[in-house]
């Protein structure tokens, strides 16, 4: 798992079938203290986020063929949760 920083969507006219109707959101990994943790990347997004949301990736390549719904799907990562920001006092 890894925790990322949504930058925003993104589209894909010519895509593999299991992609069709997912949607696709551009994340940058972060690390310590919400630093960048390597290039941002795309991944398929079934929770509903939003730009600037804190969510947290997976690359578990099962989580991907249940979210697409497709054995053979080339997706690597996905949006597996969105992360809360309230802080407890």
């Amino acid at each position: 798992m890894q925790p990322a920083i949504v930058l925003g969507s993104t589209r894909a006219t010519v895509k593999h079938d299991s992609l069709d109707g997912q949607r696709l959101v551009i994340v940058q990994p972060t690390g310590v203290d919400d630093a960048a943790d390597g290039p941002p990347l795309i991944a398929i997004d079934a929770q509903g986020c939003r730009k600037g949301d804190r969510v947290m990736l997976t690359s578990d390549g099962t989580y991907a063929r249940d979210v697409t719904g497709h054995s053979e799907t080339p997706a690597r990562w996905s949006v597996m949760g969105i992360m809360d920001d309230t802080k407890s006092k």
